[in-house]
């Protein structure tokens, strides 16, 4: 339904909690490097804790005039993964500046697309103690989905909108004049972070904790600037305490980390673990063996009789691709529970009131 997702496993990271990601936001940084995206990493000889890195290099660039870090990530997820960071420490933020700088990177680089992570817990990446940015030379899914439902935002009859076919709520904007998507991605982001409709559960705030946020993508498309503006909300409840509009419960056996922005454009960052469980899967499905009592793979169990009762002839030719295939099928619901509003007929309806709101 949603083009080839794609799926990963990182086997260098460890698998991360979204409560403790939040704390990390907010704590003081007192070590040298303060963080892993400092400017001061390259070179660094590293310690027990701190990775060792002698041979990393990073390029200065200048974004919207002022001096950020361009780099290549360690964990290339795909093609040319480049990860661009603010040369001073300070917090992930979202605001107008954001899509001045993700554009402006685009139009030096056109061959790269380039985004942002959220700047609030849940919704965010693995780092937001560290103003950064990800890009590089690669075609995500979610850059092939079409505009499924057309938008008109009075006053920018010059830039094309839409809602996208995508699990995730996204209003794609496209124009030949980058000051116009930015006008318009701001107007969209003010609406967003003051945004309230209780038949859709979303809320602006609550106690005075803000949930809304975007995670923007910006692409060139041949002549045309393209913002992919993807509404998050990290609110939670006693239900979903990792998030309402996060993976749930049900999914935590293969995903239940952050979506953050490479996973919202389609690629699935898994954890390590998987390797290892899915291997043996593998042979206790083949064997018929009841995993219920193992204390390693008893959290597949219910998907595992899923599988089980989907496909008739499971053998050791087709298990393999079978799994992958309810990975991504996983995956794939994983990302319409982080949408905020839902592909049905009241999702896109509450979707089209927002739109309407934005003045």
């Amino acid at each position: 339904e949603y083009g080839d997702l794609d799926i990963t496993i990182n086997l260098s990271k460890p698998e991360k909690d979204p409560k403790a990601i939040a704390a990390a936001k907010n704590a003081p940084q007192a070590g040298y490097p303060k963080c892993m995206l400092c400017r001061e990493c390259e070179g660094y000889a590293g310690r027990i804790n701190f990775p060792a890195r002698q041979n990393h290099r990073v390029i200065p660039v200048k974004i919207n005039n002022t001096d950020w870090c361009f780099q290549y990530s360690p964990y290339v997820y795909y093609n040319e993964h480049c990860i661009v960071f603010n040369a001073k420490h300070m917090p992930m933020a979202i605001n107008r500046d954001t899509f001045k700088k993700l554009l402006d990177f685009v139009g030096q680089f056109p061959h790269y697309f380039v985004g942002s992570n959220a700047d609030l817990p849940i919704v965010g990446g693995s780092i937001l103690s560290h103003d950064h940015f990800q890009g590089g030379n690669y075609t995500f899914a979610m850059a092939k989905a079409p505009v499924e439902y057309p938008l008109m935002f009075a006053g920018f009859e010059d830039v094309s909108a839409g809602i996208l076919k995508w699990p995730m709520s996204v209003i794609r904007l496209s124009a030949e004049n980058p000051c116009r998507l930015i006008e318009l991605a701001d107007k969209i982001l003010v609406s967003w972070r003051g945004y309230t409709d209780e038949s859709a559960f979303i809320y602006a705030e609550t106690e005075g904790e803000p949930h809304n946020t975007i995670t923007p993508i910006a692409r060139k498309r041949g002549d045309r600037c393209e913002l992919d503006l993807v509404l998050r909300n990290n609110i939670t409840t006693k239900e979903h305490p990792l998030g309402v509009f996060h993976p749930h419960a049900e999914l935590h056996h293969i995903k239940k980390e952050n979506i953050g922005l490479i996973e919202v454009m389609g690629l699935a960052v898994l954890p390590a673990r998987l390797k290892t469980e899915m291997a043996q899967l593998k042979c206790a499905i083949t064997e018929n063996r009841d995993i219920r009592d193992d204390e390693t793979l008893a959290k597949h169990a219910d998907w595992v009789d899923e599988i089980k009762q989907k496909y008739s002839d499971i053998n050791e030719n087709n298990i393999e691709e079978i799994l992958k295939d309810e990975i991504g099928l996983v995956f794939a619901k994983v990302l319409e529970h982080a949408g905020v509003f839902k592909r049905t007929e009241d999702g896109i309806a509450a979707f089209k009131r927002f739109a309407g709101s934005v003045k």
